[in-house]
This record gives structure tokens, C-alpha cells and sequence, in this order.
């Protein structure tokens, strides 16, 4: 472990402590899920080998390894693939779109000025009438949502189902023609959360934190909005995971061993390895799409979930710990136990 990497992790930004599992007593039962990819699948093909990459590139990619991406269309717009995505996880969790309470929305690669696609994607799904908006926290989003997901059922009585959703054109953000291009996917996932009234299991858990004196690191250039990360993202990354993971395992009395699967945002293969070999965790035990899926921004963790309890390799007991950064700068990470 690199100094720079030490220095990192202990200085990643302050987090807000919690004396205990945040939301372990509030059987908060994760009952749906469901993701949607677009329609265009890109094989890279080794691609890799005929582009040229700046320093930077190279630093931060290292070895592209990514196989395949799905690129959206201009029919397969966020709300169309958010609202794939929760029909999914609505169907999967045995409930009408009049069911649901609360809708948030996690997008950072498409946003609008207005209006919010949270509302339309309410509207779409035929569940016009419940709390919908709109979240970002880059990459980080979906712990984002989660997370506020929570505390709306703690501070709301009345909200019995949610739903989160995060739907992302990661592609639209990649210079065409660079190597960033090849890691760059579109997608949307979601989970659907319900009152279950059994207490140590479902949502546990969650922290985020943010560090604003690490804005720089991955940046958008303008008029264009294609991003761009500085050479020592991956350092920066692994730390940031890493931090969210240790204070979840250290607040809940676990250690690496006691998880089941680790469902991480992926970043690149640099930052995976980086974290795999800090917490001393099997490259079995990492449950991730990003070889055939891409980097799908926050997107990332959701269709990991959706795609994996469908192929049955979750199942009811498991342990899960889903850690991601974002740009801005944000930490955070999930336990749950499905």
C-alpha cells in the first residue's frame, strides 16, 4: 500500500458517526429489484489496442478489460429506462405501481434544468400520485438514495413502500474516440424497500460522506460536458471505498470474512484491485457486471443486485456490503441483508 493511499484513507473527509446500525430496528426488507440495459450492445473487440490514450488514461484505466457496453438510444431516455428498470422490481416484488409511497431518482451523467424525471417516471409506472424527486451525489447516488430512502420511513409513518432507481448514459459523458470511451455504459437499476416488520435484516446499515477539497478529481469539460479525471483517481477511489467499508464493518462488530458478497461501484479494474487486496477479500466474493456492462455510473450497484438475484447466486440471507464513490467528492456504502 502506497503512502499516498495511507495518507488518503485517513484523511478522505470526516463522516457523520452513528452509535449503532442506523437502520436495523426499522425491518426496512428489500422485496424487488429489477434493472433494464438499452438495446445497443457495443463489443470493444480490442478496440483498446488501436486507441491512443493520454498519461492520464493509462493511469487511470490501466487494462480497459471491458468486453462489452450498452449504448441508449434516443428513445431509451432516463425516464424510459428508470421506468423499465422499477416496473421490473415492482413486478419482482409482487406490488402495483399504486403502491409505492416514495420514488427517488439517482442521474448525474444526463440531468435537467427541468422538470425532474423523478415525477415522470412516477407518472409512467402509473404511480402519479406518490412523493417523487430527483438526487445526484455522481457515482455515489444510489447510496444516496437509499440512504434517504431510510430516513423518510423512519421520519414518515405513512410511507410503507419506496422504490429507488438509478438510471444513467454514462456514454454521453466519454470524449468519442477515447479510450474513457470503452469503459462507459448506459443503464438503470432498482430496488424496491417495505416495511417488514422483522428487525436485523433488510437495509442494516449506510454511510455517506463528502470531502469538497477532492472536487477536482474528476471534473466535466465544458461546452462538451465529456469527463476527465486527474492520474491519481484510482489512489484517491480505492481510499474513499475502502473508508466506507471499514466504518460499516467496524459500527456493526464484522469483519471482511462475515460478508457474503461485496457488491462494489465499480470505477476500473485498477480500483477493484486496489480494495480486494486492502481488505484481504477473494476475487469471488466481488459480484460485479463492469466486463460486460461497463462503468454504468450509479447505475452500477443496482443492476449488479437485480442481474445477480435473478441468476440466483443472492440469496435470502446473504450478507452484502455495496460501497461507491462519486465525484464531487462523496464516500458512502450499504449493508444489507437480503
Amino acid at each position: 500500500m502506497s503512502d499516498t493511499f495511507q495518507d488518503d484513507h485517513r484523511a478522505c473527509g470526516p463522516a457523520v458517526r452513528s452509535a449503532g446500525p442506523r437502520w436495523a430496528r426499522h425491518g426496512l426488507a428489500i422485496t424487488g429489484t429489477g434493472h433494464y440495459y438499452p438495446r445497443r450492445l457495443v463489443h470493444n473487440d480490442g478496440a483498446e489496442l488501436t486507441r491512443q490514450g493520454s498519461a492520464a488514461s493509462a493511469a487511470v484505466l490501466g487494462r480497459v478489460a471491458v468486453r462489452s457496453r450498452h449504448v441508449s438510444d434516443e428513445q431509451e431516455s432516463v425516464p424510459f429506462m428508470a421506468s423499465a428498470a422499477v416496473t421490473g422490481a415492482l413486478r419482482h416484488a409482487g406490488l402495483r405501481p399504486a403502491d409505492v409511497d416514495l420514488l427517488i431518482l439517482s442521474n448525474w451523467t444526463t440531468p435537467p434544468y427541468m422538470p425532474e424525471y423523478a415525477p415522470q417516471v412516477a407518472d409512467r409506472i402509473g404511480a402519479g400520485a406518490c412523493l417523487a424527486f430527483d438526487v445526484s451525489a455522481a457515482c455515489a447516488g444510489f447510496v444516496h438514495g437509499v440512504q434517504l430512502a431510510a430516513g423518510h420511513f423512519v421520519a414518515m409513518p405513512e410511507i410503507r413502500t419506496a422504490v429507488v432507481v438509478a438510471a444513467e448514459q454514462f456514454s454521453r459523458r466519454a470524449r468519442p474516440g477515447s479510450k474513457g470511451e470503452l469503459v462507459c455504459g448506459d443503464a438503470a437499476g432498482a430496488v424496491v424497500l417495505e416495511r417488514s416488520g422483522r428487525t436485523g435484516t433488510g437495509l442494516l446499515d449506510s454511510v455517506l460522506a463528502s470531502d469538497g477539497s477532492r472536487s477536482e478529481l474528476v471534473t466535466v469539460r465544458m461546452p462538451e460536458a465529456w469527463i476527465t479525471s486527474k492520474p491519481d483517481l484510482p489512489e484517491h477511489a480505492a481510499a474513499g471505498l475502502l473508508r466506507a467499508c471499514e466504518e460499516l464493518l467496524d459500527r456493526n462488530g464484522l469483519t471482511p470474512g462475515d460478508i457474503d458478497w461485496w457488491v462494489p461501484h465499480p470505477g476500473t479494474d485498477l480500483v477493484h484491485e486496489r480494495l480486494r487486496a486492502s481488505l484481504g477479500v477473494p476475487h469471488e466474493r466481488f459480484a460485479f457486471n463492469f466486463h460486460d456492462r461497463a462503468n454504468t455510473a450509479s447505475a452500477s450497484i443496482p443492476t449488479v443486485l437485480s442481474e445477480f438475484v435473478e441468476a440466483g447466486l443472492f440469496r435470502p440471507g446473504h450478507l452484502v456490503l455495496a460501497p461507491a464513490i462519486g465525484s464531487g467528492w462523496y464516500h458512502g456504502a450499504l449493508l444489507f441483508r437480503l
